[in-house]
């Protein structure tokens, strides 16, 4: 039984790299796939009776219309990064890298560190656990296989960030401010009472981080078949190492400030004292459901554990290359929102309005769930952008849930967990984790792969069956 297992195993690892090969050699950047979709979008609009010029006027009015939220999408990584890479932490690291015994456990242990530390900030998590990997990495007595290492540190981004509170589309329904126009006639305001801090929404994180450590355990290469780092070109990773690096001392007497503690302390005194004040006045739910407030909440402590402005600034410098394809992409989501819900045809219904017809008319109450959650884990290949997809995707979606009576704060979770699958395979989120370790996709991909056959019957089944227990709520405007 066991020689058979390994024999599947084997097969599904082989095809899962054969698939990783075809999608890096042939697929282009995610922007050609939002480029795609704007064209794609208004050519239907003008198909369905909308005008040209009125279907120009909504993109360009919708291109500029998430600046804010692409801002504060950009600060989530630069946050996290800057929290990751803090010398504090990084000496932390090291000591987190002593607690496993073996090279499985040491898989395992990195997949719990990526899960748990996703649910804070999907930007920390990724840096975080590529950093762990290389600490244990340097422990050559664990046998461990360096690319399933490599896969769990994936597997915060790849099964369950978006569940925690860095949820793209959780944080934008609880800010109205940050809602493209006509997406809040639609939703409402829902408070991560209503999402992410349902019961359900918690027991389907606990499963998928349950059953993703069981499938790290029985699918880690041990003995002669696991690959080592040292079997990789370590110079790929130099960089990496050199990110928790403290800077050089002050040379010049214009370096002092830069490289003394006295601007951080006063910095830190007024952001903390601020924090405090605000978690003071509102419940912590409220208070950390503000993106502003959550964002603020990490530069300030990144800025204090790296104690030095010097420090904290290269920290910066390093983190903000990772965040170009949020800030250019996201102006396209943001015109495509405005095409979906403002562009009518010659009967004066929108696309937004026909999509959501469609959902209606092919899922029921009791199927939405499922119909909505394989839609948009396959449009999430083609749209790696947890945030800027819930764009394009909630004026539709969220309208269907409306007159199916579905709750619409489990949509959002629908919407979520399934958006989250995609990622176990699709290169894009990658590659600052790639970057760190030294690796290629396909490298990762192979045990990634296993994962996604396991995740897709698992989330579709209880986001189903969880679905069930809740009742409808009608929209709640601020």
């Amino acid at each position: 039984m066991n020689a058979r297992n390994a024999v599947q195993l084997a097969w599904s690892v082989r095809l899962a790299l054969r698939c990783s090969a075809f999608a890096e050699r042939w697929f282009p950047d995610a922007y050609v796939f939002a480029a795609l979709g704007v064209v794609l979008i208004a050519a239907c609009a003008v198909g369905f009776g909308a005008s040209p010029s009125e279907t120009a006027t909504r993109f360009g009015e919708g291109y500029w219309s998430l600046v804010p939220f692409t801002l504060q999408m950009i600060f989530v990584v630069v946050g996290g990064y800057v929290v990751a890479t803090a010398p504090v932490v990084a000496h932390g690291i090291e000591r987190l890298a002593r607690v496993p015994r073996s090279g499985r456990g040491a898989v395992c242990f990195v997949a719990l560190a990526s899960m748990l530390s996703s649910l804070l900030s999907w930007g920390f998590s990724l840096v975080f656990a590529g950093l762990l990997v290389r600490a244990l990495a340097r422990r050559r007595e664990l046998d461990m296989d360096y690319r399933a290492a490599g896969a769990a540190a994936y597997l915060g981004l790849g099964a369950v960030w978006a569940m925690g509170l860095s949820s793209s589309a959780a944080q934008l329904q609880a800010n109205p401010a940050s809602m493209p126009p006509g997406l809040l006639q639609v939703t409402g305001v829902l408070p991560f009472t209503q999402t992410i801090f349902l019961w359900q929404s918690i027991v389907l994180t606990a499963a998928l981080i349950g059953v993703s450590l069981l499938v790290c355990w029985l699918t880690a290469p041990t003995g002669d078949a696991a690959r080592r780092a040292y079997e990789f070109d370590a110079s790929l990773a130099e960089a990496a190492d050199a990110q928790a690096a403290v800077p050089a001392a002050a040379k010049r007497p214009g370096d002092w400030l830069e490289h003394s503690p006295l601007l951080v302390i006063l910095l830190s005194l007024l952001g903390f004292g601020w924090l405090f004040l605000e978690f003071s006045a509102k419940p912590v739910v409220s208070a950390i459901a503000n993106l502003n407030t959550y964002n603020f909440l990490f530069l300030s402590l990144g800025l204090l554990l790296h104690w030095r402005l010097r420090s904290f600034l290269d920290a910066v410098a390093r983190a903000v290359p990772s965040t170009a394809g949020v800030l250019i992409q996201f102006p396209l989501y943001g015109g495509m929102a405005l095409i979906l819900t403002k562009a009518a045809g010659a009967d004066g219904i929108t696309l937004s309005h026909r999509l959501s017809q469609l959902f209606v008319q092919i899922a029921s109450h009791d199927s939405f769930a499922v119909v909505m959650g394989v839609y948009s884990a396959v449009l999430g290949f083609f749209v790696p952008s947890g945030g800027g997809k819930w764009i394009i995707e909630a004026p539709y979606v969220m309208q269907a849930a409306n007159e199916l009576h579905f709750h619409l704060g489990w949509t959002v979770q629908v919407y979520n967990a399934a958006e989250a699958l995609p990622n176990l395979i699709n290169p894009f989120w990658m590659l600052p984790l790639l970057g760190i370790l030294g690796l290629r996709a396909r490298d990762l991909v192979g045990f990634t792969f296993v994962q996604l056959l396991v995740h897709v019957p698992l989330v579709l089944g209880l986001l189903w069956l969880l679905g069930e227990t809740l009742a409808y709520l009608p929209p709640v405007m601020p």
